[in-house]
């Protein structure tokens, strides 16, 4: 039971040193969601979309290129190609720097362990306050978007539908989360732990954004995970949609479990 409240005490004591930086990206997240559910405006709408068609290969790469006829429509490609996959990337990098990058890196993981916690309970709540910081994030978006139509159009979005999206949203953000602490877990240096993650998911983002320029380039969906997190398909409920939220959530975990072991068995610089 001691040991328990020590971990909520650590998990706590961590969201407090990095409630700023969540602040930040709530803020990001505020000023993208408002701006893309205030295009709903017809006259604005119009604008937006003989700009599209003027630069067809830009918006499509940003997913952007097909606004729909509802709300739910325009968020889901305007909001959720590509600004709601970035955004909450880069706060996994940082976080996953802070979090377990930096105490590695500086021989300062003796504090974290300087207490009779095992080195599973000390890498765990690192990663539970990863996880849940992007959740709130999750969370947050997804009441900013409902209040935001609400309020802007009168228009209530359909909630079983937002909350199925914003699931898979969660997913995905849950795969790129454990990806990047599993390679912070496994070497002692910042341009290796941080690096090979945060590269490897730019990258991925970089691939979609090319396979969604044109048929010829269509075939690049095939190598990057981001292809399983289908906005459109999970707004209709589509099967395939679905059960690709459960693989990336099976990734996830599976990931988080060797990241866990790999902390536990290797030597750490203290």
């Amino acid at each position: 039971m001691e040991g328990i409240n020590h971990d909520w005490d650590i998990i706590k004591k961590e969201f407090k040193a990095n409630l700023l930086i969540l602040i930040i990206f709530m803020a990001l997240l505020s000023m993208y969601s408002v701006i893309i559910v205030a295009m709903y405006d017809p006259k604005l709408g119009e604008s937006m979309n003989m700009l599209a068609k003027s630069m067809p290969e830009i918006f499509s790469a940003f997913g952007m290129s097909n606004p729909g006829t509802t709300l739910l429509d325009l968020i889901t490609n305007y909001l959720y190609g590509f600004i709601l996959i970035a955004i909450p990337f880069v706060f996994t990098i940082i976080m996953c720097q802070r979090l377990v990058a930096r105490y590695i890196d500086k021989g300062s993981m003796a504090y974290l362990l300087a207490t009779p916690r095992s080195r599973f309970s000390v890498i765990i709540t690192q990663l539970i306050v990863l996880l849940g910081g992007l959740l709130i994030l999750v969370v947050y978006v997804t009441g900013l978007i409902l209040m935001s139509g609400q309020i802007m159009f009168d228009e209530l979005i359909p909630l079983k539908e937002l909350l199925t999206l914003n699931l898979g949203l969660y997913a995905l953000h849950a795969f790129l989360a454990t990806m990047c602490f599993l390679f912070a877990c496994s070497f002692n240096e910042t341009k290796f732990s941080i690096g090979i993650g945060a590269g490897l998911g730019l990258v991925f983002i970089l691939i979609q954004m090319l396979s969604q320029i044109g048929d010829k380039m269509d075939f690049l969906k095939y190598l990057t995970p981001l292809t399983l997190f289908d906005a459109t398909g999970l707004t209709g409920f589509d099967s395939m949609a679905l059960i690709n939220i459960v693989i990336l959530f099976v990734a996830a975990i599976l990931m988080a479990i060797i990241a866990c072991r790999i902390f536990q068995k290797r030597d750490l610089p203290l």
